[in-house]
This record gives structure tokens, C-alpha cells and sequence, in this order.
């Protein structure tokens, strides 16, 4: 009995020991390997990276999906760098691809982790499955498994003591700071993408956006479209969306993709699309582009909440 009061002590103490170490334990911020994306993530981040970056992760117990996307921004804007190297050939210094491989590590990576189906064949650096999924075992080899120095792991892909700090700080900037919960779900995340590609664009009273001939949207055109991407079919105005519901009950924590509407209850005037972080993308009004704003602001009419899908 006493024995194993010992050993329960010990464990414990090893425990908050690698705690305050920061390696990958309970208490480390990439426990798991799988932190919510924040809001400045989900407006940044191709849907379709976000989602490799996610899976990718997963590979490696320990690595949260950030790091990963973080290097991908830092080396090439998750492939939307029109620099050399990114698509085609390589850079000043033979890095390829979007996550920016020598060929020769590129090569002995894959040779002892072969990357899942759903790339290239063979393997491709330049394909961004395939780039990825590397990336992750390439992290995990070199010490990011269970957090054991995620530091390292990172010089290790990239010998800069600078290239570390930036990485590092733009995952914090792509983990949400919000109480856990579960991930935006498929449509959320569609939707929310498909809302950040109209960024930009004007308001247009009645507007439903260009694929209806359209140069812009109004406030309920956007979020019926950025929904109609995902599947989920709403109605054509704000007051409408409202009522189908399901409404968010109040005091519940927002989730990415919940529509937040204004006015009043039994006349509502405005909805957003919740983004995470307090923020939302809307089409605010006349003369005013598409852009990403606080949801709750002084003096605003906020009348509640609702969760499509």
C-alpha cells in the first residue's frame, strides 16, 4: 500500500515537474494536439490547409495542428506565395513546395514515413498533402512527439533562433483563447471560408453576390450564400434567419459560425457571421465593403444568436 502511495506520489510529481518544463503534458497548451482555431486562423488559413494542418497534427502525439500552420505561414502564406520554389522549381536555397523541403530531406522523411493516401504518387513536396503530413513527422522526429522540446523541433526545420519566435507566435495568434470546446464543425468551417473569400466586396441592398450577377451582398445575401457553400440552406433575410433558429441560448459561449443578428426580437435588421475571437465578418451597409468587425460594440442592438446546420 505504501508502495504504491510512493509510486502515485511520484508519477505526480514528474508530472507537474514536465509541467513547469513545458514539455507536452496535461498542463502544456498543445496537450492533445488539438487546440480550437481562433478566429484570425479561420479568416487566414485556406479551408482546405486548415483542414490537412488539422489531420496532419493528429500523427503526431503532442504536436498541436498551429505549429504546423504556422511554419506553412511563415514559409510560403500556406502556398499562396507567387515566390519561386512554392509551385515550381525551387528558391535561392532548393526548397520546394509549401511547406519549403531540401529534396534531400524531403526524400529521407517520406522514405521512413511514407505519407497517407491522398497526395501524390509518388509523393510530392509540391503537393500539399503530401508536404504536410511530412512537415508533421519531420517535426516529430526532431522532438516535438509529447512536447518533449518544440523548440528544437522547430530550429531543427528551420536554424534561425528568429524563424523559432515567429513560428511560435504566430501559432498563439491561430489557437483560440476561448474555454475548451469542440472544433467548428464542416459547414461552420465552409461557411466561414467561403465569407472570408468576399472580403472586400461592396454592400449592395438585395445584393446575393457575383455567381447571381451581383458585384456584392447585403447583410442576409452573404450569410445565406457563406451557409448555401456549406449545404445548409437559410432563408433570404435577416428576420427570417432569426426565427429558424436553432437559437443560441443566452449566456452560451459563441461558436465560430453562429449567425449573430440586430435590431429588435420582434424586428430584426442585421446578422454577422461570428468568426471567433468577438469578431465577425458582415456586410455592414452602404458604402461599406465586407469586412471582419467586433461583434458587440457600444451601443449596438444585439438581439441574440443562432447556430445553423
Amino acid at each position: 500500500m505504501l508502495k504504491a502511495a510512493c509510486a502515485a506520489l511520484t508519477a505526480l510529481l514528474l508530472l507537474i515537474a514536465a509541467a513547469a518544463a513545458g514539455a507536452g503534458s496535461l498542463f502544456s497548451p498543445f496537450a492533445g494536439g488539438m487546440s480550437r482555431p481562433s478566429g484570425t486562423a479561420l479568416t487566414d488559413i485556406p479551408a482546405d490547409y486548415l483542414a490537412l494542418y488539422r489531420r496532419a497534427a493528429t500523427t503526431c502525439p503532442g504536436l498541436d495542428w498551429s505549429v504546423l500552420a504556422a511554419i506553412g505561414k511563415v514559409e510560403t502564406d500556406h502556398g499562396r506565395s507567387p515566390l519561386p520554389g512554392v509551385h515550381m522549381g525551387a528558391n535561392y536555397a532548393g526548397a520546394r513546395g509549401p511547406m519549403q523541403f531540401l529534396t534531400p530531406t524531403f526524400r529521407q522523411v517520406i522514405a521512413r514515413h511514407p505519407p497517407p493516401p491522398g497526395g501524390s504518387t509518388p509523393p510530392s513536396p509540391y503537393n500539399p498533402h503530401d508536404a504536410i503530413h511530412s512537415a508533421a513527422a519531420y517535426l516529430c522526429d526532431s522532438g516535438a512527439r509529447h512536447g518533449r522540446d518544440l523548440r528544437k523541433a522547430v530550429f531543427t526545420y528551420n536554424h534561425a533562433h528568429w524563424y523559432v519566435s515567429q513560428v511560435l507566435a504566430q501559432a498563439r495568434t491561430y489557437r483560440s483563447t476561448g474555454l475548451p470546446g469542440s472544433a467548428p464543425g464542416l459547414a461552420a468551417s465552409r461557411a466561414i471560408a467561403y465569407a472570408r473569400g468576399q472580403l472586400g466586396l461592396p454592400y449592395v441592398w438585395g445584393g446575393d453576390g457575383p455567381a447571381a450577377g451581383d458585384p456584392g451582398f447585403d447583410c442576409s445575401g452573404l450569410t445565406r450564400a457563406a451557409y448555401a457553400a456549406a449545404g445548409v440552406s437559410l432563408p433570404r433575410t435577416a428576420d427570417r434567419q432569426f426565427t429558424t433558429g436553432p437559437l443560441v441560448p443566452k449566456g452560451e459561449r459563441l461558436e465560430p459560425g453562429d449567425l449573430v443578428f440586430y435590431g429588435r426580437p420582434d424586428d430584426v435588421t442585421h446578422v454577422g457571421l461570428y468568426i471567433g475571437d468577438n469578431r465577425m465578418i458582415h456586410a455592414p451597409r452602404r458604402g461599406a465593403p465586407i469586412r471582419i468587425s467586433p461583434y458587440r460594440y457600444e451601443g449596438d442592438n444585439y438581439v441574440g444568436a443562432t447556430r445553423p446546420g
